[in-house]
């Protein structure tokens, strides 16, 4: 074995900085409208004739 003894905290960094990456583009996915952020509301007026 090498004697730098940093490999495993890099590893463990590398995997914080992906899950970071992933939850910044879920973010702005979500915030574009790709998993239903957006809702378009739709105003409907129901009127009945007048007598």
């Amino acid at each position: 074995m090498g004697d730098n003894g940093g490999g495993g905290s890099t590893g463990v960094v590398a995997v914080l900085v992906i899950f970071l990456i992933v939850i910044v583009a879920a973010f702005f996915a979500w915030r574009g409208g790709l998993f239903g952020g957006k809702t378009t509301k739709v105003d409907v007026n129901v009127t009945t004739p007048q007598k």
